[in-house]
């Protein structure tokens, strides 16, 4: 019998918001102040990292969920070092991540094996395939809404990046031209890699999952400028390409 679907590798980008506090009057002030930086990201989703709290019985999690959608912000998951926040996830048909990310990742790969090997008959050896992917080039204006994705590897855009676009590379990222969208470079988790924009003007830069969202203007060495954004001491740092 023909399958009627397959379980495949695959990729989301997902912003995660740690929690400090389940004050929901605190919670909800601060909300109030970010709306309107928090307005770029409404069709992403997020994850709740709760790792600061012990107890999920102490946690009204329901309440916490309404009052972040309430902003158009979408918890999609929960995440934990304790499995025995699952519960409280399944109660409120969240996804379940498992921190450390590294055991999570551990589980996942696992699982993904597993599910590969029940749908797919092997088309190579595994050692055949190449570890990094050739470097994706894109010859033309990545238009609003749409996103691109260069799996181990990097990208190199050679035209504008609209507002409202989405890049993602598991590398280093090259924008030749106006970056006026979305950035996420390292999407693997590589913290070495770099954002290079010919025209700083991003909604938003990330690598290696830690981003920054631009509200306010940049400074004039940095706004429609040269820009480089890499990692320092996990800090995102954005700092001028000076020419000869």
């Amino acid at each position: 019998m023909k399958a009627a679907f397959y379980v495949k590798s695959g990729r989301l980008d997902v912003l995660s918001i740690q929690l400090l506090t389940d004050n929901l009057n605190f919670i909800n002030k601060e909300l109030k102040q970010r709306t309107e930086r928090f307005g770029n990201l409404r069709n992403m989703p997020f994850t709740l990292d709760l790792h600061y709290f012990s107890n999920p019985v102490t946690v009204d999690l329901g309440k916490l969920i309404a009052l972040f959608t309430q902003y158009n912000i979408r918890i999609i998951a929960i995440r934990h070092s304790d499995e025995a926040w699952a519960n409280s996830a399944n109660d409120l048909r969240l996804g379940f991540g498992l921190l450390p990310e590294e055991e999570a990742h551990t589980h996942v790969k696992a699982a993904g094996k597993a599910l590969t090997m029940q749908n797919e008959e092997p088309k190579s050896d595994p050692s055949e395939v190449a570890s990094v992917a050739p470097t994706l080039m894109i010859n033309r204006t990545v238009r609003t809404g749409q996103q691109i994705y260069a799996e181990k590897g990097d990208l190199i855009v050679m035209g504008l990046v609209s507002e409202g676009a989405e890049i993602i590379a598991d590398g280093n990222i090259h924008v030749y031209g106006p970056l006026r969208g979305r950035a996420l470079a390292g999407a693997a988790g590589n913290k070495d890699t770099r954002i290079f924009a010919q025209s700083m003007q991003a909604e938003l830069v990330s690598v290696a999952g830690i981003y920054r969202i631009f509200d306010q203007k940049l400074p004039t060495h940095l706004d429609r400028q040269p820009v480089q954004t890499y990692l320092q001491d996990d800090r995102l740092i954005l700092s001028a390409i000076q020419g000869n």
